[in-house]
């Protein structure tokens, strides 16, 4: 957290925090699935797209996290949201899992999309960082949904941490393969970021 704070004391153009925000009966809670594929963490549970039963992903369960109206759905009270410009709030459809902060996974057609890419575009902004939990699943996707957005997309790595740190080295392939770039926070691209002040 105090990476991040730092990070938002920087000139950007605009600061977005996401969070889940999600309803109790969410398809990747384990509890709203049958025992004995039902373990946090472990489990997989195939989700079909709503709109086009052609189309489905496997996904992994979790705790129940991020429950609209409770405490767990807050930021941080750690986090300088005083910072922070715009909050966007993903995973509501109930029916989805949605890990980046712009789309669910699903192409043919989306089922839940925020208004992230809009935000970012009206801003004129040209590059993301992105920064955060988990390093392999929210954090992952939404970099390489920012980067298919058309922003080059830097992930800050002091600055983000993993579910299960062993898989960082196949998150690092899909970003070079994409054109994601992982960065220290020492990193050239931030030095251009603090020269705006």
């Amino acid at each position: 957290m105090p990476t991040i704070n730092e990070l938002l004391s920087l000139p950007f153009a605009i600061k977005v925090a996401t969070k889940d925000f999600h309803p109790q009966d969410h398809i990747s809670f384990a509890s709203n699935h049958l025992a004995p594929n039902n373990k946090p963490f472990e489990s997989m549970v195939k989700i079909t797209n709503p709109h086009n039963p052609d189309e489905s992903q496997e996904t992994r369960l979790w705790p129940d996290h991020c429950v609209q109206g409770t405490k767990g759905s807050e930021l941080l009270p750690e986090l300088d949201v005083g910072r922070v410009d715009k909050i966007v709030e993903k995973g509501q459809d109930k029916r989805v899992e949605m890990y980046s902060a712009f789309a669910d996974p699903f192409t043919s057609p989306c089922v839940a999309r925020s208004d992230l890419a809009k935000t970012l575009k009206d801003a004129r902004v040209t590059d993301v960082f992105v920064v955060g939990l988990a390093a392999d699943y929210c954090v992952k996707f939404t970099a390489l949904d920012a980067q298919n957005e058309g922003f080059k997309t830097w992930v800050i790595g002091e600055a983000t941490k993993a579910v299960d740190p062993s898989s960082l080295g196949d998150v690092h392939k899909e970003y070079e393969r994409v054109g994601v770039t992982v960065i220290g926070r020492d990193d050239a691209q931030l030095r251009r970021v603090k020269e705006l002040a």
